[in-house]
């Protein structure tokens, strides 16, 4: 029981590393600062991941920016997606100063994606869960969802027909598109 309480505890500090790393960078591009990277983050999270950061205001979603492959350290693509969501969603505005301390950051470290093969779009709706996140390609276009949006999006057929049309494609394009899916450990401020 106590090994148990300090593993748990030893993640909760890594996650809260994590955290403190997106919005220290954040910080940096907003009062012009040099972000100094501590030596323990560098080696602690190394391994190359695919992230997403998630920035809310009052609950409701400020930027939100990640990468889908791991290409870079997770330590790099939490600064480099940090960074974008705050001041490149091209669906907002740029971060002001005096958003800073109302904003909650959420960080979202994600599996590899891997295909799901389907015979027919109800053999996909069985093969879904609502733990998944899914990435839906089309030709040169693509989209994902995180898995949490499942929480704004319950029923299967509905999300993929929004993550349709968020990849710029008719809303029925999910039943003869490449789907594929991957897992999130997923964790935020309070």
């Amino acid at each position: 029981m106590i090994l148990l309480f300090i593993k748990m505890q030893e993640k909760k500090e890594k996650n809260e590393q994590l955290l403190e790393l997106a919005r220290n960078a954040i910080k940096s591009q907003i009062h012009g600062g040099r972000l100094v990277v501590p030596e323990n983050i560098r080696k602690n999270y190394s391994e190359k991941k695919a992230c997403f950061v998630t920035l809310t205001e009052d609950e409701e979603l400020r930027g939100c920016i990640g990468s889908l492959q791991a290409n870079k350290e997770l330590w790099m693509d939490v600064i480099d997606n940090s960074i974008n969501a705050a001041f490149r969603d091209p669906r907002f505005l740029p971060l002001s100063s005096s958003e800073l301390n109302n904003i909650k950051i959420e960080i979202s470290v994600l599996s590899a994606p891997k295909k799901i093969s389907f015979k027919s779009y109800r053999d996909l709706l069985e093969k879904i869960d609502k733990k998944m996140g899914i990435i839906l390609k089309k030709g040169f276009y693509s989209a994902t969802f995180l898995p949490q949006v499942w929480a704004q999006i319950p029923s299967k057929e509905r999300f993929l027909e929004q993550l349709s049309l968020k990849a710029g494609l008719e809303k029925d394009a999910w039943k003869d598109s490449e789907i594929e899916f991957y897992r999130v450990e997923s964790f935020r401020e309070k």
